[in-house]
């Protein structure tokens, strides 16, 4: 069978699934994501990755689009720079019989006009909507009711791949709930999974902080990971409980690891060039010597901050929900979540994690302290065992990932 995943920052949902495919002897799997994003990077073997060519956007660029309208074209854009090279991988002679595709910056909009004999599979991230998600979740950040129009409009290109799929595909229960009810149907719920076989528990795991130090198990240590370091996934709270946090508990080291970019979001306040900035400037810079900000971290790495974490503290809004938590509960972490719903899907306070109200930053200090203090084996137990239950890569996903794809 030949199978096509595209994805502009490749392998992105793909990673675990394509080198799977990759490594069967009934498969041709070809992967094509944008130039700029895998340049330089290793792959899988067995998968032959190539990059479209990325067009500059014409000077003109919004100057006469109306602003509703600035992210569908350029998902336009993208959606005819991913047609080109497929048309090239055509008069090369690669039809495929599979396209797994995430839709959500316009990749897969022509997918069908150069295919139409190949079926067509969507993953359908978040469907954005102005009330009952993150828009307007945090007061402090309200929106306007010209973002909430504008939000609806920027449903376009998914609705484009709703309409001319063949299958869709979304990562939890919550986020298929966030489209219309009359595509979900369509969607099925399959989680792009979590590899146990590489993260679990290692109670003689080490993590060499950037200053030289050594932690252990031994150690009390709170954990935060994100993608960036922004209001999205919490860390304004995280950052204005520290000073109080750090006075209670006089032994404990904070780790906090990501980037200082925007994922999500709006920009920090002026004149702060990153949220960790402007948080630095309100909060005033802690003690170095124990919290620690590590920028982004190679896997291995961030592994081993995991598995010597004492408590790791996941927040977000209600969006998508991070590769991160489920990877801390994979390692037997002791997760501290915010009481929003995608995280709700997998935590049950008191079973598996523990849980509290996103702006309460009492809950917030009192559970770390009380993780901290408590035996927190039978909740670290329940944690892996319900990742491993749901979404465990080579035992739930793979084997339905394959029937979806005619390979079983």
């Amino acid at each position: 069978m030949r199978i096509l995943l595209i994805h502009q920052n490749f392998p992105g949902q793909f990673k675990l699934l394509g080198a799977a495919l990759a490594a069967r002897a009934d498969c041709e799997v070809v992967a094509l994501g944008a130039a700029s994003q895998i340049r330089g990077r290793a792959f899988a073997p067995g998968l032959k990755v190539l990059g479209y060519a990325e067009r500059a956007p014409a000077a003109e660029d919004g100057r006469h689009t109306h602003h509703y309208l600035r992210d569908h074209e350029r998902a336009l854009r993208r959606g005819q720079d991913v047609a080109r090279a497929l048309f090239g991988l055509k008069r090369e002679g690669f039809t495929p019989d599979v396209v797994l595709a995430h839709p959500g910056w316009g990749e897969s909009l022509f997918v069908k006009d150069v295919f139409p004999q190949a079926r067509l599979i969507n993953l359908f991230e978040f469907f954005y909507a102005g009330e009952g998600a993150d828009a307007g979740f945090d007061p402090e950040f309200p929106i306007t009711d010209d973002d909430r129009l504008r939000l609806r409009i920027k449903n376009n290109t998914q609705l484009q791949a709703l309409a001319f799929c063949d299958q869709g595909l979304s990562p939890t229960q919550w986020q298929r709930s966030r489209y219309p009810a009359r595509f979900h149907g369509l969607i099925e719920v399959l989680h792009e999974g979590v590899d146990l076989r590489r993260l679990q528990p290692d109670p003689h795991a080490r993590f060499q902080l950037p200053g030289g130090r050594v932690l252990t198990r031994g150690d009390r240590v709170l954990t935060y990971v994100g993608r960036n370091l922004e209001p999205y996934r919490g860390f304004h709270v995280l950052m204005r409980a520290l000073p109080e946090l750090l006075r209670r508990e006089p032994e404990l080291q904070v780790v906090i690891a990501g980037a200082t970019g925007v994922s999500y979001g709006g920009p920090p306040p002026k004149p702060h060039a990153t949220h960790l900035d402007w948080l630095l400037a309100e909060t005033g810079r802690p003690d170095p010597a124990r919290v620690h900000f590590t920028g982004p971290l190679p896997y291995g790495e961030y592994v081993k901050l995991l598995q010597v974490s004492s408590v790791h503290c996941y927040l977000t809004y209600p969006f998508v929900l991070s590769w991160s938590m489920l990877e801390a509960m994979a390692c037997g972490c002791a997760v501290l979540g915010s009481a929003t719903a995608p995280v709700q899907e997998f935590i049950e306070d008191g079973v598996n994690g523990r849980l509290f109200d996103f702006f309460d930053r009492g809950a917030l200090l009192e559970n770390i302290s009380r993780l901290l203090r408590e035996d927190t084996r039978a909740l670290r137990e329940q944690a892996r065992h319900s990742v491993a239950g749901r979404i465990d890569f080579h035992r739930h996903v793979l084997p339905r990932a394959l029937q979806l794809l005619g390979l079983n």
